[in-house]
Parts: C-alpha cells; sequence; structure tokens
C-alpha cells in the first residue's frame, strides 16, 4: 500500500501538549478544506475504557470526522501509565498490527492523517515494541512537540538523534507554550535549538491559559494558521491548499 499523506505527532516527553498541537493542526486543515482523519492509537488515563478518551474526542471534534471511535482509538486503557504496563495491569493484550489495519482503513477515508502516539517515541506499548516501532510502520513523518524552558534542549536532541538513529523522517519540531513573559532559557531556546538540531523548527506557539479546551484548539489553530514557519510546515508535510 501506498504511504499515505500524514504526519505522525510526537513529543519530547509527556505533557509538552501534543494533544491540543494534533488537534490544532487538523482543526486547520480541515478549515482548508483538507479532508483530515485522525487516530490516537493508544490512550490511558481514560476513566471509562468502554468511551473514547478525551484525546480521542479533541481530536474527532478539531477533525469533524464521523470515523468509528474504535478505529480512531483502538486501545483505550484506564490506568495513567505507559501503554504497556496499562494494558498489562488491565489484562489487555495490545496488537500493533490491528493498529496497523485500522490505520489503513483512516487512510482509505482521508486525503491527511493525523496520528498522535502516546508519550515519546521510546515509550513501550507491548512487549519490546516502541512507539517510535509503530511510527515506523506507518510510514509517516514525524512532528516533534516540544517545551520552551530549561532541560528542552536535551530532550528535542536525544528525541531528533534516537528517530534518524531508527530511520524515521522527521518533519521537523515545534516549541509549544511559550510563555509570555520568558525566562532565559526559553527566550533562548528557539535559537539554541535551530543551531543544534537537523530538523526544521516549524512553530513557536504560546501558552494560552484560562480558556476552555475548545477555545484552545482554535486558538493555536489561529497561531499556526500566522505562523512565519507556516509554508515550511505545508512543504514538509506535503500540504497542498
Amino acid at each position: 500500500m501506498a504511504a499515505a499523506k500524514g504526519v505522525f505527532v510526537t513529543g519530547t516527553d509527556t505533557g509538552v501538549g501534543k494533544s491540543v498541537v494534533a488537534a490544532a493542526l487538523a482543526h486547520y486543515l480541515r478549515h482548508q478544506g483538507i479532508n483530515v482523519g485522525v487516530m490516537k492509537p493508544i490512550e490511558s488515563g481514560v476513566a471509562d475504557p468502554e468511551q473514547p478518551g478525551p484525546d480521542a474526542v479533541m481530536l474527532q471534534t478539531a477533525a469533524g470526522t464521523d470515523d468509528p471511535v474504535d478505529m480512531i482509538s483502538p486501545y483505550r486503557l484506564n490506568e495513567p501509565l505507559a501503554p504497556a504496563v496499562a494494558a498489562q495491569r488491565a489484562g489487555v493484550k495490545i496488537v500493533p498490527a490491528h493498529i496497523i489495519d485500522q490505520y489503513h482503513e483512516l487512510c482509505s477515508r482521508h486525503d491527511f492523517i493525523i496520528v498522535e502516539g502516546a508519550g515519546g517515541l521510546m515509550v513501550p506499548i507491548a512487549g519490546g515494541i516502541l512507539i517510535a516501532d509503530l511510527a515506523k510502520q506507518m510510514d509517516l513523518p514525524l512532528l516533534v512537540v516540544t517545551r520552551p524552558n530549561l532541560g528542552t534542549i536535551n530532550h528535542t536532541f536525544l528525541t531528533v538523534f534516537s528517530a534518524r538513529q531508527m530511520q524515521l523522517p522527521v518533519a521537523g519540531y515545534i516549541i509549544n507554550r511559550m510563555p509570555a513573559n520568558p525566562d532565559a532559557a526559553s527566550e533562548t531556546a528557539p535559537h539554541t535549538l535551530s543551531s543544534l538540531i537537523s530538523a526544521d523548527l516549524l512553530g513557536v506557539l504560546p501558552d494560552i491559559e484560562g480558556v476552555s479546551q475548545s477555545d484552545l484548539v482554535k486558538l493555536v489553530a489561529a497561531e499556526i494558521e500566522t505562523s512565519p514557519a507556516l509554508g515550511l510546515l505545508h512543504a514538509n508535510l506535503q500540504i497542498s491548499l
């Protein structure tokens, strides 16, 4: 099967805001007239695993799709742990081949696919299989979401370096949640990362507080649309409007 157009959104760590960035990108593409599909293959920390988790709901709402929840989010786990651990404790067997089958079905329904991983690239999902292995099977370029504050240089460098070592294409990275009044570490992060990381900086998104989740997605989508790096984002993700 030919590789689909799309992107695999990963983070340098948990809690960097990759779910919001993925949803905002879906919202932006949808409003550009692109038939975009979304997928959250494994979501842990779901209160009721019989229902879609918050990340899957946010992605689906942003994309405006009516795909079955079991296709968008094949595995939903209760405990907020690494997928392999949460699945083992819940007596659930994660089968990567099943995820890939659902992914291909989504590809047949949509022109562009956004897949959001769980945590970072080295998070285990089953046995010795990592999130990075899933991204490789999907044959999608990575969009790395990172943070601006102290420690981001090491985390971002390690993520991109690991991706290169595993022969995963990297479309670029986005610095998320830049404070309105950054400290020295955050203020210098974009320039320092650009000088060190062998990947393109595709945007610096602000930290937005005090709004609902749905409004946050729309506001971040607006930031993506007005970003000076928008043209590079289009080119690196092969987006044609």
